[in-house]
């Protein structure tokens, strides 16, 4: 990877990871639906442009309904979720969860499109669920019961499952990328799928828009979750998997914690605890084998 892509690489990262913090600022006023329809909104506006591109209309207009609905499951449902999740709990323990997505990914592609993985898969597979368990049930803001130490209440285990929630939905949308979108430019997916998010979005954030007034500092929080955080990323991200290949490009899954786990604690004051940080490195461990990053091959 030359060292262009390595910077691009380490940016997408860096806009990934400040995505939790930003959300968690936006949401905090605006509401989870609202903060996700902004989010969706702002980038489908800044992304418009790219209808210019040679190819990227034609191919949007022909497949309009797959990268519809991919927009729904691929940004419009996670994105609420998450913006609901980071308003519960840690943003940084948001991201470790969150690494967890090419994992649902592969189940997904298991159980929908019959890609079987292999045994140094399944045994990632494996591992990293376990990872994720641990994190739920250790100490990194619920105990073992489910109960938040903080507050008697169980609102942080179920942020915990929205996050889970959200990565399935981006499994299910990469599986029906892969099945309905195969050829299609992704400039058009990713421009059009935005589009689908915003307009699946725009009743339920008119609905749940708040009553109060916003600040200035969530406005400027939603412009940089939608206009860095997601049109940029998204280019970006694109760019990188036609230069580096699908593989590598996804490989930035395991730098988005390092980033949002540093935002969350400079900005935000949040703890990083010992658990947290075991827990994430058999996240990633599980991630990497099921991704077929490293493979385990037993000694005969």
């Amino acid at each position: 990877m030359s060292i262009t892509l390595l910077g691009e690489f380490v940016l997408l990262a860096a806009l990934w990871g400040a995505s939790f913090l930003f959300m968690r600022l936006g949401a905090a006023e605006f509401g989870a639906i609202p903060t996700a329809g902004l989010r969706v909104g702002l980038a489908a506006l800044f992304l418009l442009p790219t209808l210019l591109v040679r190819g990227v209309w034609t191919d949007l207009r022909r497949h309009a309904r797959p990268i519809l609905l991919v927009g729904l499951l691929n940004s419009a449902m996670p994105f609420a979720l998450f913006a609901f999740a980071v308003v519960h709990i840690p943003t940084g323990l948001t991201a470790i969860l969150n690494a967890t997505v090419p994992m649902t990914g592969a189940l997904v592609a298991w159980l929908w499109l019959g890609e079987r993985p292999g045994a140094s898969r399944t045994l990632g597979l494996v591992i990293g669920f376990a990872g994720v368990a641990l994190l739920v049930m250790g100490k990194s803001g619920v105990d073992a019961s489910g109960l938040s130490m903080d507050t008697p209440s169980t609102m942080p285990l179920i942020a915990m499952g929205a996050v889970m929630a959200a990565t399935l939905c981006y499994g299910i949308g990469a599986s029906c990328a892969r099945k309905y979108l195969q050829g299609v430019h992704p400039l058009a997916t990713a421009t059009g799928s935005q589009i689908g998010a915003t307009l699946g979005l725009a009743l339920p954030m008119a609905w749940f828009w708040p009553s109060a007034p916003v600040s200035a500092g969530a406005w400027w929080a939603m412009v940089a979750v939608g206009l860095l955080c997601t049109a940029l990323a998204y280019i970006l991200f694109f760019h990188l998997i036609e230069q580096a290949g699908a593989s590598k490009a996804l490989t930035v899954t395991f730098m988005i914690p390092v980033f949002a786990l540093f935002y969350g604690a400079a900005f935000l004051q949040e703890t990083i605890t010992a658990w947290m940080l075991g827990c994430g490195i058999i996240i990633v461990c599980g991630t990497a084998l099921s991704m077929g990053l490293v493979r385990w091959q037993r000694n005969h």
